[in-house]
């Protein structure tokens, strides 16, 4: 019997599971389960790729200055803060790996990101799972379930895949009632769907304990590159560039995320758009019986009468070539989440859930 085995807590992750991509035998799909901007990148974007593949050969720059500095000019941010890595999920890796460990807990929400527990348990540390309020974080939960072997506090505002978020005034209660040498970590991926939003940043400003991650990958489009940053206090940048890989990320990702970044009027055109069509597709779902919690990001949670009739949805959007996320993992099994498309994407899924529906009845 062989006697190498894993570090504590490897063999207790459950696999991610993506969103499906394809349907078997359908070539003519809508795909909104990913949460992808329907537009996807911008054309600044899509010309420093091309640009850029002609340097394929060449190795990057390990400091991401000219990332990091597109970054702070358009946020007002503090260059020597942030640090980019492969998607947001890298820099939560990171953060884990430097300040949690075995006998350590780390606290995430009940329908938060699957990510989290499976980020503690890849360090040996043991993931603590805190209710949430109708789809809502609870800070008065996560304090309570906080001791003082907790050493992370993962929040996603706005969360995935409940839509919904916490204010500021309840995120600065959450930040300060924490105990002393716990981080609180606030996932903004979808930060930039709410306007006027900082993500945090402000809360890193004032505070020695708080760490915000945002991505490339929703709004700016750029999913299949991988890339995200993080912004924190410089004792912490320090401590996460120790462990990042010199060259973990390629010069296409760090060129084509800069060109993102500055491209303003693209991301501006695409808040407006997904405002638009979410709010069209939630009320028209709302309309045939379909309610969603007021969404922030840019998706739609549509709540079903139960789970039998959730499944029997995604099974006939499949049938009718829309492709949407089940969200049963998450504690949701009444759920589907709907990703915010292009205004043909969105009148397509409403009228195939109209569809399911009125055969139903």
């Amino acid at each position: 019997m062989s006697r190498i085995s894993p570090q504590p807590g490897i063999m207790e992750i459950a696999l991610y599971e993506g969103g499906q991509s394809t349907i078997e035998g359908v070539s003519d799909f809508v795909k909104l389960s990913s949460n992808e901007n329907p537009y996807g990148p911008s054309d600044a974007a899509k010309e420093a790729f091309r640009k850029l593949g002609m340097n394929l050969h060449r190795y990057p720059g390990t400091d991401h200055a000219q990332l990091r500095g597109a970054i702070a000019d358009i946020h007002g941010l503090n260059a020597e803060q942030i640090i980019c890595g492969v998607g947001s999920d890298e820099v939560l890796q990171f953060i884990s790996q430097a300040f949690a460990g075995p006998g350590d807990e780390v606290i995430y929400t009940e329908h938060g990101f699957s990510m989290y527990p499976i980020l503690a348990h890849a360090c040996g540390a043991t993931p603590v799972k805190v209710p949430e309020r109708e789809r809502v974080v609870d800070v008065d939960a996560v304090l309570n379930a906080c001791t003082e072997r907790t050493r992370i506090v993962f929040i996603a505002n706005p969360a995935n895949p409940t839509s919904t978020m916490i204010g500021s005034n309840e995120v600065t209660r959450l930040a300060d009632g924490l105990p002393e040498g716990a981080l609180l970590v606030l996932d903004g991926a979808y930060a930039e769907y709410v306007e006027g939003f900082d993500g945090g940043a402000a809360m890193v400003q004032a505070r020695d304990n708080v760490i915000m991650t945002r991505t490339f990958s929703k709004i700016h489009g750029l999913g299949g590159l991988r890339i995200g940053w993080g912004y924190a206090p410089k004792p912490i940048i320090e401590i996460l560039n120790r462990i990042r890989q010199p060259f973990n990320l390629s010069e296409v990702q760090l060129g084509v995320a800069e060109a993102a970044m500055r491209d303003t009027e693209f991301v501006k055109k695409c808040l407006v758009d997904n405002t638009r069509m979410r709010a069209w597709l939630a009320k028209a779902l709302a309309e045939i019986g379909v309610p969603s919690d007021t969404s922030c990001t840019n998706f739609i949670l549509a709540r079903f009468a139960s789970e039998e009739e959730a499944t029997a949805c995604d099974a006939y959007l499949k049938s009718q070539g829309v492709i949407v996320r089940k969200v049963a993992g998450y504690g949701l099994p009444n759920c589907l989440r709907i990703t915010v498309g292009d205004e043909a994407g969105c009148r397509r899924v409403a009228h195939a859930v109209k569809s399911f529906k009125e055969a139903a009845e």
